[in-house]
């Protein structure tokens, strides 16, 4: 397996770097936090026509580039560097993962060319109000009516849910536990009897949803994969979500850790800067190799991810891989923005600059899709199996 990036993918990252310098900066993530969508729409369209990012890993047959994931993982590490707002991570990472491992030809059809254009946007909704994010957070229900399914319940946590126009959602039959019973549908946002309702969170630069379904009526059209028996599928999507997470947890690692650098060399104390203090280089040098680690821990788990779609024999790794990255780059994410408050001498956590973000980002990405804890006993739960 090759480690180093070819020159295409150098291409990608140096282009992404370049365009979310321009697009987002400091006053553009602030403005987009300010609004209910939670980001701009120019900039939103700018990046689906003029850069197609939306369609990086969609396969040619459905407009996309059908380039791998972890050209995708590259760019979801800017955007976690750069604090990008936007749908991104729910359409691609979410909805378009979702109809590519569990849609029918049919559903791909028509939906996929749509996020190639940058026409939709979409997201994945399976989590109720529990806190968990396994097979026990789905407990919205499903029953079958004449030859059609009816869904009722309430989902949180949904990332971009109230902006969607797409939403797969994830139901159980009632008598069921677990990771039995589970079904997958994908249905318009405003099918009759489907409610989206924002929900202010302490992360403002990812806007999260809840939607309810109440006597929701769909089709056999929109059920996705095998009725009663999708955990499987479903498993997989929340683990390539979750090395997407992590990326963006690496890119966001980064970023603090470069402004404590930069800080450090322009805060004076005792007469010279503190970025020549022995312990301030320590605790910078710390951040660093926490970054580095939860970047090689990610770029791996995007190796095991493109092997999913591809359909080779590395795939059984996805949920050990996707949980080493998470794991990791959760803790050291949240541990590098809190040492740069530190570093920054308290002022980092002041309005006007941008590390209290970053801090905020991270502890709100540390808990989705399951901190640390969560994820290293799913890794014990693997060796021991």
């Amino acid at each position: 397996m090759e480690f180093s990036f070819t020159e295409e993918q150098l291409m990608i990252r140096d282009t992404a770097e370049s365009f979310l310098k321009e697009v987002s900066t400091s006053s553009a993530i602030r403005n987009a936090m300010e609004s209910e969508r939670g980001f701009n729409d120019n900039t939103w369209q700018r990046l689906c026509t003029e850069m197609g990012w939306q369609a990086t890993h969609i396969p040619e047959e459905y407009g996309g580039f059908g380039l791998g994931y972890v050209e995708l993982v590259i760019m979801l590490e800017q955007m976690g560097q750069y604090l990008f707002c936007s749908p991104f991570f729910s359409t691609v990472c979410l909805g378009a993962n979702a109809l590519l491992i569990a849609g029918s030809e049919a559903q791909k059809q028509r939906y996929l060319p749509q996020i190639c254009e940058g026409s939709i946007t979409a997201t994945l909704a399976y989590t109720g109000s529990s806190g968990s994010w396994d097979a026990n957070a789905v407990d919205a229900t499903v029953s079958v009516k004449d030859n059609e399914y009816v869904l009722n319940g309430t989902y949180r946590y949904v990332p971009n849910g109230h902006t969607a126009d797409v939403i797969i959602v994830a139901a159980r039959n009632t008598d069921t536990s677990g990771q039995n019973g589970i079904s997958l549908f994908v249905l318009d946002a405003n099918t009759q009897g489907v409610s989206c309702e924002y929900l202010p969170t302490m992360d403002q630069t990812k806007k999260q949803a809840q939607i309810v379904l109440e006597n929701v009526v769909v089709s056999e059209q929109a059920l996705m994969g095998e009725y009663a028996n999708a955990w499987p599928l479903l498993d997989k999507i929340i683990n390539l979500a979750t090395i997407a997470t992590a990326a963006e947890q690496v890119g966001g690692a980064q970023q603090v850790l470069d402004l404590s650098v930069e800080y450090g060399k322009e805060r004076v104390q005792f007469g010279r800067p503190i970025a020549g203090f022995q312990a301030v280089k320590h605790q910078a040098a710390d951040m660093m190799l926490r970054t580095e680690v939860g970047r090689s821990a990610v770029y791996y788990a995007a190796c095991v991810g493109q092997a999913v779609f591809d359909g080779d024999e590395l795939a059984g790794e996805l949920k050990e891989a996707a949980s080493v990255a998470k794991s990791y780059c959760s803790d050291g994410y949240f541990k590098n923005a809190g040492d740069a408050i530190q570093l920054h001498g308290g002022v980092g956590f002041t309005w006007e600059y941008d590390v209290h973000l970053y801090f905020k980002r991270a502890k709100s990405s540390q808990v989705f899709l399951g901190n640390g804890a969560y994820h290293r006993e799913r890794i014990a739960s693997i060796l021991l199996d």
